[in-house]
């Protein structure tokens, strides 16, 4: 499981279905980065929640998928900037570790996938994450 500190920076609700959008948290050393915004839906939105909430965030690294050298528009909400750190390659599968700000995130990918698209460390990347694979694991 991948984690990522974030804060609600917006809630918006119909019924009991909710698109919770979440600005990542910064460390003093990422101070000066551009945060990107992240998208969560959910069923049934813990009440506890508001804006300004600190949350940790949940994503499994099968849920991750990783984009090189894209163009064009896509329904994914979550398109994180990363630079791929490290890259195993195994029979069937390669797990990438990918630098997101503050926060290594795995990516488990076909290994053929990861040689289709010729990737390898120090690669920036995109980690994509659909809205709703991520989740909000705790209120911190």
């Amino acid at each position: 499981m991948n984690y990522i500190k974030a804060v609600i920076s917006k809630i918006q609700s119909v019924d009991h279905i909710s698109i919770v959008s979440f600005l990542p948290e910064l460390s003093t050393h990422s101070a000066q980065m551009n945060r990107p915004e992240m998208k969560m839906m959910s069923l049934e939105l813990d009440t506890a929640l508001k804006v300004g909430s600190k949350v940790l965030l949940g994503v499994k690294s099968t849920n991750i998928s990783i984009a090189k050298d894209i163009s064009g528009l896509l329904s994914i909400s979550n398109r994180l900037s990363c630079t791929i750190e490290h890259i195993r390659h195994g029979e069937l599968l390669s797990s990438l570790k990918c630098r997101f700000m503050d926060t290594t995130l795995e990516s488990i990918i076909t290994r053929e996938s990861a040689v289709r698209m010729n990737l390898q460390e120090a690669d920036d990347v995109l980690v994509l994450i659909k809205s709703s694979e991520l989740s909000i694991v705790e209120i911190l």
